[in-house]
C-alpha cells in the first residue's frame, strides 16, 4: 500500500500543519471527505512498540498499522500519516487537523471528555521494569518506590497514573516518586540504563518488547502497578459517523479472527472478551 509521511512534533505544529494544509475542522462528514480523497490522514507516534514503531528503513510498523492497513485496504483509501510526538496528538485530534488517530490510548474518562473512542483494540496494565540487582526497586508496591527517581512517557496514563499515586504517598506523609517524563519509550530505557532513574513505569507488553531490544542490559520487571484497563483508536467529537464506521470495520476484523492473528503475531498471545460498549471508565 502507498504511504505518504507527514513529520511534526508538537501540538501546535500540529494545529498549524492542518491550517496550512487547507484541512477544514473536523466534521460530521469527515468519513465523506476520506472518501473524497481517496486518502486517510492519521496521526500517530511510532515510539510505542509493539503498538505502533518504525523499522531499520523507517516503514511504520506494529499492531495498530497492520489493523488501520486492513481498513485501508476494505475502503479502498491510501494511509497519510501524520508522524508526531505522542503530546501532540490530542490536541491536534481536538483541532481538526487530521482524521482520527491510530496511537494507542488508554482510554480514560478524562480523554473522552474531550475525544471519541473506538472500541477497544486491545487490553493493557501498566508494570515496573528496573535493572536486575536494584535493591531499590524489589516489587510493584507504591509505598515501595517511595523516593526513587522513575522514568515515564510524557502525557500518558502511566505518567497521570504515577502522578496520581504520589498524590497518595503525599497524603500519607510520604516521600513521592520523582518522575522524569521523556517523549519516547527508547528515551526512559536509556535513563534506566544510564542510570539517571531506578525504574520505567509503562504498558507491560511495551516494557517486555523493549526489554527484548536491549538483550545487552539485564533487567527485569518486578510487577504489575494499577488497575487493568483497555486500549483504542481516537476521533473528534464532531465526528460520529467516522466513530461508527471505524467501529464497524474493527468489529469486522474480530469477527474474522484478523484482530486475534495480529495479537499473537504483535504481543504473544490473543485478548478474548473485549467489550463493544460500555467501556468507558466511570469518573
Amino acid at each position: 500500500m502507498d504511504t505518504r509521511y507527514i513529520i511534526t512534533s508538537t501540538a501546535a505544529a500540529v494545529i498549524a500543519l492542518g491550517m496550512n494544509a487547507g484541512l477544514a475542522p473536523a466534521k460530521a462528514d469527515a468519513l465523506d471527505d476520506i472518501m473524497e480523497r481517496g486518502s486517510m490522514i492519521v496521526a500517530i507516534d511510532p515510539t510505542f512498540a509493539p503498538f505502533e514503531y518504525t523499522d531499520s528503513e523507517g516503514n511504520i510498523i506494529g499492531y495498530d498499522p497492520e489493523l488501520l492497513e486492513a481498513i485501508a485496504e476494505d475502503w479502498g483509501v491510501e494511509i497519510d500519516y501524520q508522524v508526531m510526538a505522542f503530546s501532540g496528538v490530542i490536541p491536534g485530534l481536538i483541532a481538526g487537523s487530521f482524521d482520527f488517530t491510530a496511537t494507542a490510548l488508554n482510554i480514560t474518562a478524562e480523554r473522552a471528555q474531550k475525544i471519541d473512542f473506538t472500541i477497544p483494540i486491545t487490553s493493557t496494565v501498566n508494570a515496573i521494569l528496573t535493572t536486575k540487582g536494584n535493591a531499590n526497586v524489589t516489587n510493584s508496591n507504591i509505598n515501595d518506590l517511595s523516593g526513587n527517581r522513575c522514568a515515564v512517557k510524557q502525557t500518558t496514563q502511566p505518567e497521570q497514573m504515577m502522578q496520581s499515586m504520589n498524590e497518595e504517598l503525599s497524603a500519607a506523609g510520604m516521600d513521592e516518586v520523582e518522575l522524569l517524563s521523556f517523549d519516547t519509550v527508547e528515551q526512559t530505557i536509556a535513563a534506566l540504563v544510564d542510570g539517571r532513574v531506578d525504574c520505567v513505569v509503562d504498558d507491560i507488553v511495551v516494557l517486555h518488547k523493549a526489554m527484548a531490544s536491549r538483550p545487552d542490559i539485564e533487567m527485569e520487571i518486578v510487577g504489575e502497578i494499577g488497575t487493568k484497563a483497555v486500549i483504542g483508536w481516537g476521533t473528534n467529537k464532531d465526528d460520529p459517523k467516522l466513530n461508527a464506521a471505524l467501529n464497524d470495520a474493527l468489529k469486522k476484523l474480530k469477527a474474522s479472527g484478523k484482530m486475534g492473528e495480529l495479537q499473537e503475531k504483535h504481543f504473544g498471545f490473543r485478548i478474548d472478551n473485549l467489550p463493544e460498549e460500555n467501556f468507558i471508565p466511570e469518573g
